[in-house]
């Protein structure tokens, strides 16, 4: 239960997220959320289900401790957490175990839930069709069984290349994770998303935590190499296929390298030969982030070729820290903070031939490559961590005062969007 009497200092947050470790988006923004919420002195302590192997011991060290579920459906385990940490509210991130979150909103501790993704609502996790490409408009509902079948989703390493999803089992989430007393997305078409499928406006915060000090006093070179950069997972849904073939119509001389790795990559690595463009692109695999840091300083020009509908599209604002401008297509949230002709380029969904002349305007044109980079970095000083967190802090000190049943509604008309 709720510690009635910590109030707004020192409060105990407990993270329940699948994973311990880095891997993606979702890890990045756990980390710096936790590691600004500790150091202004409160208590962090994460549930999991998988480690990722990936810098363990620093998610250790900010979280004081950590519960290991020893598998699906371990309510045991979750409620040892509860009953040892006590804490004063939950933040839950991506997790789809169904007698896990039964036991969180069952314990009598208000819950926030940061959605990260579109797997909550989405059968298949990410809002668009796999064979088409067509980007989903759609509420969940009974259309994404018949006709969409995205009931029928990849089984990795299976016998059989496909598995079912359950309908019912999702929609049982979704109606769990109406229970939560707030919900923090990244972008006000994230926020869009969650109303069309049922959730109250007035309870959904914006919040998007950036590190930009790290990036202060370095800023990219634009070197004669015309670098060419993309960082992020190599799966379909991230377009570096269509990156590939726009690269194809590019005139000016360049190089690309993809920071990243994923399943998508050995089929890209097959099309970038067959393209013509091996000895322009090079594929680096996952680097950690002290690494992406000289490819950043080099680099004129970053690029996301997401044709899926990001959330957000973290990866942008990172190279924009740089000095760099961005070219994307016109995907889900990255309008957001991608101003076409103003901090990069921001070209119509898949289309190749813009994204290329694009690509070779800022490549001949250095002046203007850096003038809009000069841009980029200045917009995301709005997403600095210190004044983003500022907002997850005031939000969970409300949650976690004493409040009557009956007030509760009145907590959602106090949720601040922090863009």
């Amino acid at each position: 239960m709720m510690n009635e009497s910590r109030g707004a200092l020192g409060m105990k947050l407990l993270f329940v997220h699948q994973t311990l470790g880095e891997f993606g988006g979702a890890e990045a923004n756990i980390r710096l959320a936790a590691s600004e919420l500790k150091a202004r002195g409160h208590t962090l302590a994460l549930a999991h289900l998988h480690t990722t192997g990936r810098k363990e011991e620093e998610w250790r060290r900010i979280f004081s401790t950590t519960y290991a579920l020893r598998h699906s459906g371990d309510v045991e385990q979750i409620a040892t957490a509860l009953a040892q940490f006590a804490p004063d509210v939950i933040y839950l991130h991506n997790l789809t175990d169904l007698p896990v979150l039964e036991a969180l909103f069952g314990a009598g501790v208000p819950v926030v839930r940061m959605v990260h993704d579109h797997s909550m609502y989405c059968l298949r996790g990410y809002k668009y069709n796999y064979f088409t490409r067509k980007v989903c408009a759609r509420a969940a509902s009974p259309y994404c069984v018949f006709p969409c079948l995205a009931n029928v989703v990849r089984r990795p390493g299976g016998v059989l290349p496909f598995q079912f999803a359950s309908y019912t089992d999702k929609r049982r989430e979704i109606e769990l994770n109406r229970q939560c007393r707030a919900w923090v997305v990244y972008s006000t078409y994230l926020k869009d998303e969650l109303v069309r499928n049922g959730f109250p406006p007035q309870r959904i915060s914006v919040c998007v935590p950036m590190k930009i000090a790290g990036a202060e006093g370095h800023t990219s070179s634009f070197s004669n190499r015309n670098l060419i950069l993309f960082a992020g997972q190599v799966i379909r849904g991230k377009g570096v296929d269509a990156l590939l073939r726009a690269l194809s119509k590019v005139r000016a001389p360049f190089e690309c390298a993809v920071l990243g790795d994923g399943n998508h990559r050995a089929y890209c690595e097959r099309l970038t030969r067959k393209l013509g463009l091996n000895g322009r692109v090079a594929f680096h695999g996952y680097l950690p982030q002290a690494e992406l840091k000289r490819f950043y300083l080099e680099a004129s020009v970053f690029v996301m070729s997401s044709l899926w509908p990001e959330p957000f599209g973290m990866a942008g604002p990172e190279a924009m820290r740089y000095g760099l401008p961005v070219v994307a297509f016109d995907a889900g949230g990255i309008s957001e903070w991608l101003k076409d002709g103003e901090n990069g380029f921001l070209v119509p969904w898949n289309n190749l031939s813009q994204f290329a002349a694009r690509l070779d305007l800022l490549l001949q044109n250095k002046e203007l490559a850096r003038a809009l980079g000069k841009e980029a970095r200045l917009s995301v000083q709005r997403f600095d961590l210190p004044g983003q967190v500022n907002t997850l802090e005031r939000l969970f000190a409300r949650l976690a005062r004493p409040t009557p049943l009956n007030r509760a509604p009145s907590i959602s008309q106090e949720l601040s969007v922090c863009l």
